[in-house]
């Protein structure tokens, strides 16, 4: 389900703006030699440029837009059943960005009627920005398209955590498709799908997801023409993975990953 056409400028525009603003403020915590880091519940670091990141996007969404809901990382949710949900990651990458590793980023999402409309991946420290709407996709203001790579071997696979691949997915012939692509790196977390949507990259496997995570991407990988689904290639959300890339070379992945013969 896409934006209504007479709000869709508007709020592409809005969520530029957050980007850019969020960005900046990021860059500031950013240039700082330290960073104060908390162990939440779940073993996860989060840092007070994450929190005071969110607490600013928060704000800017209530100025502009008070009927409409926020589900965030670090805040939990408000109003999550309005018609307009925004959804927030302020550092999608939080152990690299502690590490002054440019690999982070943030990630806002829309939701419309519930459903993915609208998703925004800004990477403050090396200025890339895409935005799309499961339509059209625009990278630094131009338009994003995938690969456009046929053969496996040709290709360069991303993952987050090849840790985490073992541990959510021991099915899974992950040796298999190492072996059958040209390069595999961990250049991962929400760069390695901006790799993936402006065709830098090639497959994108990522093997969990929370809703803040995945819900901004979607958008922005179909609208750059990537096919989008879990390891097993059913529903993404609905199963808190993702495996992005051309539909040639989707098709191949998850035959692969699932010894599954590819038609």
């Amino acid at each position: 389900m896409g934006i209504p056409a007479k709000q869709r400028d508007e709020l592409w525009h809005f969520a530029s703006s957050l980007g850019g603003r969020a960005s900046e403020l990021l860059l500031g915590y950013h240039a700082r030699r330290e960073t104060e880091v908390e162990i939440k519940s779940d073993g996860s670091p989060v840092t007070v440029a994450d929190k005071e990141c969110e607490r600013h996007l928060r704000l800017w969404i209530r100025e502009r837009f008070p009927e409409h809901g926020i589900i965030g990382e670090e805040f939990g949710s408000e109003r999550e059943n309005a018609e307009f949900v925004w959804v927030l990651d302020p550092i999608d990458g939080t152990k690299s960005f502690i590490r002054r590793i440019p690999l982070y980023g943030l990630l806002i999402g829309l939701l419309y009627q519930g459903e993915p409309c609208l998703g925004l991946i800004d990477q403050p420290f090396t200025r890339q920005r895409l935005i799309g709407d499961g339509e059209t996709t625009l990278y630094n203001g131009q338009p994003a398209h995938v690969a456009s790579k046929r053969k496996l071997s040709e290709t360069l696979l991303l993952t987050t955590d090849v840790v985490n691949v073992k541990k959510y997915h021991p099915d899974a012939h992950w040796d298999a498709l190492l072996e059958r692509v040209e390069t595999m790196r961990t250049w991962g977390d929400c760069y390695g799908h901006l790799m993936v949507a402006a065709g830098l990259g090639d497959i994108m496997a990522d093997p969990v997801l929370n809703p803040w995570d995945a819900i901004p991407l979607v958008p922005i990988l179909r609208g750059a023409g990537a096919v989008v689904t879990d390891w097993k290639g059913g529903d993404a959300l609905a199963s808190g993975n993702i495996v992005t890339a051309n539909p040639w070379l989707h098709e191949q992945v998850i035959a692969v990953l699932n010894n599954a013969p590819c038609s």
